[in-house]
Parts: C-alpha cells; structure tokens; sequence
C-alpha cells in the first residue's frame, strides 16, 4: 500500500521533522513544500491496519505537527 501524507506544523521545525521523517523505514521519500502543508512523505506499508498505527504512533506523536491528511493511493 502507497500513501501520501500531507503534514501541517503548529510552527516552525520543518528540517527537524523532515530528518525525522527520513529515518522512518516505511518513509520512501519526504519534502517540504510551500503553501497550506508544510511537508509531503510517501509512504509504504503492507496494510491499511498497519498504516492507521504508523500514522497515529510514528507521526502524530511528533510534538511539532499539527494535523495530517492520509492520501491513500488506489492504483
């Protein structure tokens, strides 16, 4: 399974977010991005179950962030 997830900070620590997200093994690729979201990672996982978990324990749980969109890839 692919997904996208869109990342919003509460403030500023895009780069330390960032590095974050890159040493997560499920992250194939993250950027920062101008406009209403602050970063972009792609990530891969098995199944839906283990995406909500690495979600809501891997990213959420970074004092940083805000809110998050999870863009699941259907094809």
């Amino acid at each position: 399974m692919i997904a996208y997830l869109l990342i919003s900070l509460g403030g500023s620590g895009e780069i330390e977010v960032l590095d974050r997200l890159t040493d997560l093994d499920e992250v194939v690729e993250a950027h920062i991005l101008f406009g209403e979201w602050d970063l972009i990672a792609k990530v891969e996982i098995d199944s839906s179950e283990h995406m909500g978990r690495f979600v809501m324990e891997k990213i959420r749980s970074l004092p940083q962030i805000k809110i998050t969109s999870t863009l699941i890839a259907a094809k």
